[in-house]
């Protein structure tokens, strides 16, 4: 889960000009991939047009895209291409890439030193679409304290944060998912959740999931959502005076929607 990152005024809309991605100052990107970047996620694949660097300049391509912070403070686009062979990171073993790369576990979990000789968790998955291997910090990833209005145990968040699939009482299971544009997974389509900032609630409203790794869900079952769900829904409905659209946002208790 990621609450809003990056604001839609600070996008690099020259260089998104320059791949196709917005004409005179106007973005091209559907909701779902805007989302995803001002959230500090991966885009969707996207066709990119008219590349240039090192003297090579490619009509099309085929790419994710995310954005990072520089060290000015702004902006910079990062181009995720379709590689010909995934480079494997140095924490996996062979045994462990190919796990991952063959889709027989959606994650692994592996423990690494940093600069400083600390231990640190790192979360390791493997995007099928652009043939690379996704690493996450889990100390950066954002554990969500409520879900359909039900409030998470601190197990559950670690789980979540390891990239273990998480349970709540009315069935819903999601779990963690960096290769996954909207960053979570789950079995139901649409689920609401929540994290407590500065007293208050922030909500976030997600629709069009994608199952679980590796699961096949039913489209009835899919579809029947929670009362926690709706309850929620309406909660944000209360507070902003109007029903949230059918893309993933967030919602502050107290403020504007981002």
């Amino acid at each position: 889960m990621n609450l809003v990152s990056f604001h839609e005024d600070d996008l690099p809309i020259q260089d998104l000009e320059t791949i196709g991605l917005a004409a005179g100052g106007q973005l091209l990107l559907n909701v779902d991939d805007l989302k995803a970047l001002l959230s500090g996620r991966r885009t969707g694949l996207l066709e990119l047009h008219d590349l240039e660097t090192d003297n090579i300049k490619i009509k099309s391509i085929n790419a994710k895209i995310s954005l990072k912070p520089n060290e000015q403070g702004k902006l910079d686009l990062l181009i995720h291409p379709i590689y010909r062979k995934a480079e494997v990171p140095d924490l996996l073993t062979d045994s462990e890439a190919q796990q991952l790369r063959k889709g027989e576990v959606g994650s692994l979990l592996k423990i690494t030193l940093d600069n400083h000789g600390n231990k640190k968790e790192m979360l390791v998955e493997y995007d099928p679409e652009t043939k690379e291997y996704i690493v996450s910090d889990t100390d950066k990833i954002l554990a969500p304290d409520m879900v359909n209005n039900e409030f998470l145990t601190p197990a559950q968040k670690e789980n979540y944060r390891k990239g273990k699939e998480v349970q709540i009482a009315d069935g819903t299971k999601f779990s963690y998912s960096g290769t996954d544009h909207h960053g979570i997974r789950s079995n139901k389509l649409a689920l609401v959740a929540s994290i407590l900032i500065d007293g208050g609630l922030s909500y976030m409203v997600y629709k069009g999931l994608n199952a679980l790794f590796n699961q096949k869900r039913e489209p009835k079952a899919a579809e029947k959502l929670s009362p926690g769900y709706y309850k929620a829904i309406k909660d944000i409905e209360n507070q902003h005076g109007f029903v949230p659209h059918q893309f993933d946002r967030t919602y502050t208790r107290g403020g504007r929607s981002r």
